[in-house]
C-alpha cells in the first residue's frame, strides 16, 4: 500500500487511514494552539495590569474578577503554548493535553463573552476546530493494522 507522510507525523494511505485534511488541520491545530498561547498569555497580562483594559459587566451570573480571567487565561495560554509546540513537533500526548486544552478553553470563552464578545465567538470557534482536528487524527504509531508491502 503506499502511503505518504504528511508534517506533524501524519500519515495517509490509499486505505483513508488519514485524509490530507485532517493531517493539515493537525499542522493547522498546532499553529492555532501557539498562536492562540501567545494571545492568551497577552490577554491574561492586560486583564492583570488594570481592570480598566476590559469594560466591567454589571451583574454577571458568572462573576470573577478581571484579574482572575487574567490569571486564568495567562495559565491556560502557557498551556496551549507548550501543547502545540508538542503538536507541532507530533508527540501523542500533546494531542490528548491539546484536545483537553481546547475543551476547557472553550468554556472559559463562553464565560468570558460579556468582557470581550467578538474576540470570545471568534475563540470558541477555533477551539472547536482544533477539537475537531486533533480528534480525527491517527497517527502512524496507534494503527492497530499491519500493511504488508
Amino acid at each position: 500500500m503506499s502511503q505518504q507522510t504528511h508534517p506533524a507525523g501524519a500519515r495517509s494511505s490509499t486505505t483513508g487511514t488519514n485524509s490530507g485534511w485532517v493531517a493539515g488541520g493537525v499542522v493547522f491545530a498546532g499553529v492555532l494552539l501557539v498562536c492562540n498561547g501567545v494571545l492568551a498569555i497577552l490577554q491574561g497580562i492586560a486583564a492583570i495590569a488594570t481592570d480598566d483594559v476590559y469594560e466591567n459587566v454589571g451583574s454577571y451570573v458568572y462573576r470573577i474578577s478581571l484579574t482572575g480571567w487574567g490569571w486564568i487565561h495567562l495559565i491556560l495560554g502557557v498551556c496551549a503554548l507548550v501543547a502545540g509546540a508538542g503538536v507541532l513537533r507530533g508527540a501523542a500526548w500533546a494531542r490528548y493535553v491539546a484536545i483537553l486544552l481546547a475543551a476547557i478553553s472553550l468554556v472559559f470563552q463562553f464565560l468570558f463573552l460579556p468582557y470581550s464578545p467578538v474576540w470570545s465567538v471568534i475563540m470558541i470557534a477555533i477551539d472547536v476546530f482544533v477539537i475537531w482536528a486533533l480528534a480525527s487524527y491517527h497517527s502512524s504509531h496507534s494503527s492497530h493494522s499491519s500493511h504488508a508491502t
